[in-house]
């Protein structure tokens, strides 16, 4: 995924194919803006929409053009203190949805930080003196975010087929990851940011598999992806993870081993030895010092004076599953999106899930 393809945790591997629900979800329980830990935000109305903000015995609206235009939120200790035109409240919990009740539009503002439009419904809680927003999305909704989240706007149509499917698989085999919600918006879940405009590459590609994922031995695939695998593709226990109910392959991706991507870095020698654990070793390096400090397991080190280590890696990513952008390079070579499925992930098929 993007910020070096950091993208899933370990509890994921072992549980990938296994986590699936007994019937597919339509909509997914999202957690967002949590990397900024907001202590207050905004709540709006999208445009020509009307919000019915509600909590416990009581609802109001949020509208352009009324008295309540938008709702200020801010968090005390596990309580929302709120206030809107002339409203000030107190809540444990709200709820926003549409004006019946239903998925709509509204916009999310961390004061000097982001803005940001989402569609859905609304659900906020305050935990510790922050805020934690979580979105219920419809299915499709959130896959053609993440599309658009993960690839470019000149990536071909069968690669964003192809990301569609991966993580649609994800979303249907992969929940229960936070307490509050079932996936985060960042790359330790699947990198999200607002609806795909209906008529962007992102969207066409969610419409043109809506309802597709990954299967394999009668589950649904937990499918994991990364931004560059250096040349070939990786194993979960190559890179000291625990294998899952699908057996990952290393499969070879011609694109990335004929044009691969070289980076350098220095680091530590302490940091250096808590990488030898494999993946486990760079996300906890890349939490403290950042995404892009390790961007792969794919590397070589020295020792340099000072307690300095030099690293020489290949690729962006743990380098599991489908590689973006070996995707891409075949599908401007005209391989289809089943193509691409079928070469990043052996063995299993692409089918329409039951929505």
């Amino acid at each position: 995924m993007r910020s070096w393809t950091i993208v899933f945790c370990v509890a994921l591997l072992m549980c990938v194919g296994t986590c699936a629900p007994s019937g597919h979800a339509q909509s997914v329980a999202i957690g967002v803006l949590g990397i900024f830990h907001p202590t207050e935000l905004t709540l709006g109305a999208g445009e020509n929409q009307q919000l019915v903000v509600s909590g416990v015995g009581w609802k109001f609206f949020v509208a352009a053009g009324s008295d309540c235009q938008v709702l200020q939120i801010r968090a005390s200790r596990n309580e929302l203190v709120m206030k809107c035109g002339a409203k000030e409240l107190r809540a444990q919990e709200i709820q926003a949805r549409g004006r019946n009740q239903d998925a709509t539009s509204f916009v999310l503002v961390i004061p000097k930080k982001i803005t940001r439009v989402y569609r859905g419904t609304l659900r906020l809680i305050a935990k510790d003196g922050v805020l934690i927003p979580v979105i219920e999305m419809d299915l499709e909704t959130a896959v053609g975010s993440v599309v658009g989240a993960e690839m470019t706007e000149d990536t071909p149509l069968e690669a964003l087929k192809a990301q569609a499917v991966a993580t649609r698989s994800y979303f249907v085999a992969g929940g229960g990851r936070h307490r509050h919600f079932d996936f985060c918006d960042l790359t330790h879940c699947q990198f999200l940011r607002g609806p795909a405009p209906v008529d962007s590459p992102a969207a066409k590609g969610a419409e043109q598999t809506r309802g597709m994922i990954l299967s394999y031995d009668g589950k649904t695939v937990a499918a994991m992806f990364t931004r560059s695998c250096a040349g070939h593709t990786r194993t979960p226990k190559e890179i000291g993870l625990s294998e899952g109910a699908y057996p990952y392959f290393s499969v070879i991706c011609d694109f990335c081993y004929s044009h691969p991507v070289k980076w350098t870095r220095k680091v530590s020698s302490e940091d250096a030895t808590v990488l030898r654990s494999g993946e486990v070793g760079r996300l906890n390096v890349g939490r403290r010092l950042g995404w892009g400090v390790v961007p792969s397991n794919n590397f070589t080190a020295h020792e340099e004076p000072k307690g300095k280590v030099v690293l020489e890696g290949l690729g962006q990513g743990h380098g599991i599953g489908l590689c973006q952008r070996g995707a891409r390079a075949m599908a401007k070579n005209g391989a289809t999106f089943r193509e691409i499925l079928e070469h990043y992930f052996p063995n299993t098929r692409s089918v329409q899930g039951h929505l």
